[in-house]
């Protein structure tokens, strides 16, 4: 047995700074994840901004500019989402989260005073467009960055539930800022019938979240794991490719799959809702059934932080995804009918979106922050999302051609064969999940760093490379609970 020479402050001490890197570690998890409120707001938000700006120019918002300003922001994203994972990795988590939390700010208050020289509409789309690519960087960038210092945070907070918490910060946030998204334009509507109101507040709206966690942001640390595992120099890239290609094909192909059937639905919902409704809908009443499909997303976020930690990562976005697959092609083949019965047509739209979010909207984020170790965390995370953004942007891209191509002049028949397209790659998503994504639901976040390390010094890497000088960990051997013992020393 050990004992302390003077047992009752040296314990007293140790109890306390163990509880204050807790109370620390759980600020930094919320702060983490809280400004993707406005990424997830800034995205969905363009849904009912794309009715309100047809309403007001009519033929001049061509469906032509429509995707371009929607494809802007996905640009940006994955602009955002490499420069930063390699910037959160080699700089620092709270450097990198910094600069993004300053770009989705500017890029917001842009948006909503976008003009065109001399007052021309067109001009104002094209600086739409411009502003909405520099937002992208800023939300692309958030994604590394708040997502490794929120799965970093969350292990020592609840290392047994990890996924819940992280889940909760990160993608439950993002899906509030969807809700808001349809919340905050219809009170607008319900307040003035003014589009060009509706659209320039909506976008103004996004600039709160982010200004409001920027002091916090500032207050916070690197965490005490990224600062004995940084690689800051001689990053070994082929052996890091060699190692984890293929999760980085499984993470990666499912965030394509997942993204370029979420996000066209979801921006284009709006459009969907107006067709469906006929010349006699408003933009009150699109905003309304708006406001009911985003809130869809909600349980389901919550089921799969529930589920992650339950019946594991794997199991649960397979099983999303298959679900999402199977009442896709059902809706695709019953469409025509299900819209005589508008109610109907807008819930299980939401149950679609729902079991989405259910399994790869919450997993995809959770597993690409857990499976690579913190050296590479945000380097990874960000190509695996990079690539699902290229994912959104084809998405988006083809999904107006695609069902005027689909339905030759039918509008309804277009889309019926857009839902049964999008759930064949929900299915084919299912597969790449199960066959190529581990299932670290029971790992600690150290034992990857430490069978990291044994390769890298298997294959001769130095690891005196490795860590900020700060800081140096000790790591043993998995605990029988499956999660790595460290002790922390102070250089």
């Amino acid at each position: 047995m050990t004992h302390c020479a003077d047992p009752v402050p040296a314990c007293d001490s140790a109890a306390e700074r163990e509880k204050k890197s807790k109370l620390s570690a759980f600020f930094t998890v919320i702060f983490s994840g809280f400004a993707l409120l406005s990424d997830g707001y800034q995205v969905g938000v363009l849904s009912l901004v794309n009715v309100a700006l047809n309403m007001q120019y009519k033929e001049q918002y061509t469906s032509a500019m429509s995707t371009r300003i929607s494809n802007s922001l996905f640009v940006g994203c994955i602009i955002g989402q490499i420069g930063f994972g390699y910037i959160c990795d080699r700089v620092g988590r709270k450097v990198g989260m910094m600069l993004t939390t300053f770009l989705v700010i500017i890029g917001a208050a842009l948006c909503a005073g976008a003009y065109g020289a001399n007052g021309s509409v067109e001009g104002m789309f094209w600086a739409l467009t411009v502003y909405r690519g520099i937002l992208g960087v800023g939300v692309g960038g958030e994604y590394p960055c708040s997502s490794a210092s929120a799965s970093e945070a969350a292990d020592i907070v609840r290392p047994g539930r990890r996924g819940f918490l992280f889940v909760c910060v990160t993608n439950l946030v993002i899906d509030v800022g969807f809700v808001l998204s349809a919340l905050f334009p219809l009170i607008v509507g319900l307040c003035t019938t003014n589009y060009e109101i509706i659209w320039r507040a909506s976008f103004a709206f996004g600039v709160i979240p982010p200004l409001s966690v920027m002091y916090f942001r500032f207050k916070m640390d690197n965490s005490e794991r990224f600062k004995a595992n940084a690689m800051k120099k001689n990053v070994p890239y082929l052996l890091i490719i060699k190692r984890y290609w293929k999760y980085l094909l499984g993470t990666g192909g499912s965030w394509f799959f997942y993204n370029f059937i979420s996000y066209p639905f979801g921006i284009f919902a709006g459009t969907i809702l107006d067709n469906a409704l006929g010349t006699s809908g408003s933009f009150v009443q699109i905003a309304q059934w708006m406001l009911l499909l985003n809130c869809f997303y909600l349980p389901g976020s919550l089921g799969g932080a529930m589920a992650a930690d339950r019946i594991g990562r794997k199991k649960t976005m397979t099983l999303g995804f298959f679900c999402q697959g199977v009442l896709g092609v059902c809706m695709g083949i019953f469409f025509r009918d299900l819209l005589k019965i508008f109610p109907l047509f807008v819930v299980l739209y939401g149950v679609f979106m729902m079991m989405g979010e259910f399994g790869p909207g919450d997993m995809l984020g959770l597993v690409s922050a857990e499976i690579y170790p913190t050296a590479i965390r945000g380097t990874a995370y960000g190509w695996s999302a990079a690539i699902g953004k290229t994912g959104a942007f084809v998405g988006t891209t083809v999904f107006k051609p695609a069902i005027e191509a689909f339905g030759k002049g039918d509008a309804i028949l277009g889309q019926s064969r857009v839902f049964i397209l999008a759930s064949g790659l929900a299915l084919l998503g299912s597969i790449f999940t199960w066959f190529l994504i581990p299932d670290y639901s029971k790992k600690g976040l150290g034992e990857e760093d430490e069978d990291f390390r044994r390769y890298l010094e298997a294959n001769g890497f130095d690891l005196s490379n490795m860590g900020d000088g700060s800081l140096a960990v000790e790591t043993s051997f998995p605990d029988e609970k499956g999660f790595a013992n460290e002790r922390e020393i102070k250089a």
